[in-house]
């Protein structure tokens, strides 16, 4: 038989989580969570260091890769997306940001009711139980755990250092009145352990709550209609096709690539795109798929005989043995670590409004997203661009739900996103180039020989990707031709559907889009109980 609950959530990342948990805390309301992956209650994702088993190759990881970049010279991208309970929560560098408060008055001002910087505060504080920071702008006994790194490294004292001889000004709580300066990173981890989004809001209830099913392993092939109106989903589970039914709504949280994936497979997109797949068109929605928007991060990198960083070395290796006992003996040291500790948020330009770079500052030489590993120990830090130009898109290479949908993130595809990060290169080379950050350089691995802008635009070409942080590709919007859902995250002209993921995002946020897309998982449960109430 099928099994029919109020509410269905497909996929249980970030977002899905937050309104998947915060939906069932009615008692008389049944609600069911789909997700492809598994639990991710391991050691593997609570222990922080060992996110590099994730991010760079498969375990947990979608390990999507992109078209060939025009911008980048042709180059394929990497792309890693969390697979399992807590989606890029479970696999990610854990920096708890928010984005700067007028990233969310821009989505008011363009007609998006309920989501300025005050409208969305509520639930980032709800959402939050912050040990360390308190006050107007934080909350505590929030799902969500968020403190300070346990690390000990000194190389943060070395990081602050250097951001004083930069003259650059240090910012304690890049979450507070000004986002702009340098720092260290509070995380989302409790006692040492990384908390994902799984961890705060689903997996302490999946036996307590009974109105709480939580299906894993569970691959969404297509949603079921009648009429307009969504009515269910199909998914496969190994090899068996199955089907569940909801009374009132489908909420779609697979992330900025797979929810447009799974909309399209379900024939809601453009329908001469469908068409070329054989989909029969349900609903012609051409925005589904559009408005993709990542942060290009280029990455400097380093090797240093500093004994505090991580490495392929002999000592570098007996260092991850004595953390390994340290960790399981205090929950401190550098398996606590989430790589980038330091970094924060800069103006390239005086005449800025808001920063235009983000720094992130890592103990680790990382090269590839972690896939070259390399002998010896050093650092990294990355500036990536926060308010791109530059729009990509998603499509599907195939009608089979099993493949990858196609992504082009059109990095640095507008020539002023060139520009931007050529001032963003040169802004972080002011920093690394302070006695402070010297000091622990033996070599320059990636940019010794850049010195003309022609040669910054040479190795940005060559080595710019990804930062992890995919946006927009359902966007959210009234009297737009592109808007994918309305402010309620309703989908246009579908009825019992809505999304609630980073895809609603109109435009790309100033910072890490875990916490947002926690926050609008949040919000999205509001909205739906307040409609189901009238």
């Amino acid at each position: 038989m099928t099994e029919t609950y109020d509410y269905i959530v497909v996929g249980g990342g970030s977002g899905g989580c937050a309104v998947a948990s915060r939906l069932s805390e009615a008692p008389d309301v049944t609600v069911a969570l789909l997700e492809a992956g598994g639990r991710n209650d391991n050691w593997v994702v609570t222990t922080p260091g060992a996110l590099i088993l994730m991010v760079s190759g498969k375990v947990n990881n979608w390990g999507f890769e992109t078209v060939p970049q025009r911008g980048l010279g042709g180059r394929i991208g990497y792309q890693p997306r969390g697979r399992g309970l807590g989606g890029s929560s479970a696999i990610n560098a854990m920096v708890y940001i928010r984005g700067h408060r007028t990233d969310y008055d821009h989505w008011a001002a363009l007609g998006n009711t309920g989501w300025s910087y005050a409208d969305v505060l509520p639930y980032f504080k709800r959402s939050e139980d912050n040990e360390e920071l308190d006050g107007a702008l934080h909350g505590k006994g929030g799902p969500l755990h968020v403190g300070g790194l346990r690390s000990g490294n000194p190389v943060q004292d070395i990081y602050l250092q250097a951001a004083r001889e930069a003259q650059f000004r240090i910012n304690p709580d890049f979450n507070g009145e000004e986002q702009e300066g340098l720092g260290i990173y509070q995380v989302t981890q409790k006692n040492g352990e990384r908390w994902s989004a799984a961890r705060g809001y689903i997996h302490p209830f999946m036996a307590s709550r009974q109105n709480l099913h939580v299906e894993t392993g569970a691959l969404a092939t297509r949603l079921l209609f009648e009429g307009k109106r969504a009515v269910g989903v199909e998914y496969r589970r190994g090899n068996e096709v199955r089907t569940v039914r909801a009374r009132r709504e489908v909420i779609l949280s697979l992330g900025a690539f797979q929810t447009p994936q799974l909309l399209m497979l379900s024939g809601i997109g453009d329908a001469a795109a469908l068409g070329q797949h054989g989909i029969s068109v349900l609903h012609h929605l051409p925005g589904v798929g559009q408005n993709l928007q990542d942060h290009p991060d280029f990455v400097f990198g380093f090797s240093s005989d500093n004994p505090n960083f991580t490495g392929l070395s002999w000592s570098g290796i007996k260092r991850i043995f004595s953390g390994i006992a340290q960790y399981r003996r205090e929950r401190r040291g550098p398996m606590t670590s989430n790589i980038a500790e330091c970094g924060g948020f800069l103006k390239t330009r005086p005449d800025l409004t808001v920063p235009d770079i983000q720094l992130h500052f890592c103990m680790a030489m990382v090269d590839d997203h972690g896939r070259k590993p390399r002998w010896g120990a050093g650092f990294s830090c990355h500036v990536c661009l926060l308010r791109p130009e530059s729009r990509g898109s998603v499509w599907l290479q195939s009608a089979d739900p099993t493949q990858p949908p196609a992504i082009d993130p059109n990095f640095l595809g507008e020539a002023a996103d060139m520009e931007a990060m050529v001032a963003g290169f040169k802004t972080t080379r002011r920093l690394l180039e302070t006695p402070a950050l010297r000091a622990l350089q033996t070599a320059d691995m990636f940019t010794a020989d850049v010195r003309s802008d022609d040669d910054i635009r040479a190795v940005l070409r060559s080595r710019v990707d990804t930062v992890y942080h995919p946006v927009g590709t359902c966007k959210m919007g009234v009297d737009d031709p592109l808007a994918v859902v309305d402010p309620s995250l309703r989908v246009h002209g579908i009825e019992g559907l809505r999304i609630a993921d980073a895809s609603i995002m109109p435009t790309l946020i100033g910072g890490n889009t875990n916490a947002p897309t926690i926050m609008i998982g949040e919000k999205a449960a509001d909205m739906i109980r307040a409609a189901a109430l009238n």
